[in-house]
């Protein structure tokens, strides 16, 4: 296994109120496996991402990568860890206005020190057909563009597992389409576990494993 969570739980306070999101969720993630987070809005799915990639920290439980408890670890401990390990997708993209697409896509690498970031970062966008856009900003790709640009990012280290999102739901469904075979083609090239939120039903079809999320619980794993 490449990730365990066991029996995760947060809550969060908000004046005298407590609101539990996620209740002693456990889970395991194989390598290579393509596992779906299915659920409500409000079920606690995207709390789910953030506390497995160490994003967050929860109120209760355990995060295990490769046996080894990642829960405690500082900041400054868990960043290079997260950097290397793990890639991220968004439904927002969250690319850095003022970098060009090569740059975001090599941005990890070169956090990490790899001198070869940049050669690594053409050779995903000649591979997602955006090397006649490695020089354009953000502001002047269109959002399945955006999206091929995050995808080469979150795998520019060659990350063990990716988290995704909701990574098309700001896309028409075209787009949508060919930002999801784009990103399990790559997924499987790289041996990569994927870890996806989404509310469809299409995408949970094609998925090793459904995990659905309600009120903060897993009630079925079908």
């Amino acid at each position: 296994m490449i990730l365990e969570a066991r029996e995760l739980s947060k809550t969060f306070t908000i004046g005298a109120r407590q609101i539990q999101v996620l209740d002693r969720v456990s889970l395991q993630v194989a390598a290579g496996e393509f596992m779906v987070i299915n659920g409500r809005s409000g079920s606690g799915k995207t709390t789910l991402l953030t506390l497995l990639s160490g994003l967050d920290k929860p109120s209760g439980g355990r995060v295990l990568l490769d046996g080894a408890d990642i829960t405690d670890l500082s900041e400054d401990e868990l960043a290079p860890l997260r950097n290397r390990a793990f890639g991220f997708i968004f439904q927002s993209f969250h690319l850095v206005p003022s970098l060009t697409a090569l740059e975001n896509v090599a941005l990890p690498a070169e956090l990490g020190g790899d001198p070869a970031a940049s050669a690594r970062g053409e050779e995903l966008l000649q591979r997602v057909e955006l090397w006649e856009r490695r020089h354009n900003y953000p502001a002047q790709l269109s959002g399945g563009e955006k999206q091929r640009v995050a995808i080469c990012r979150a795998l520019i280290n060659r990350p063990r597992l990716i988290f995704a999102d909701e990574p098309t739901g700001n896309l028409d469904s075209i787009s949508g389409e060919a930002v999801l075979a784009l990103l399990l083609a790559l997924r499987r090239e790289e041996n990569s576990a994927l870890m996806l939120v989404t509310h469809s039903p299409e995408i949970a079809g094609k998925a090793d494993r459904v995990l659905l999320l309600q009120d903060g619980r897993i009630v079925e794993n079908p």
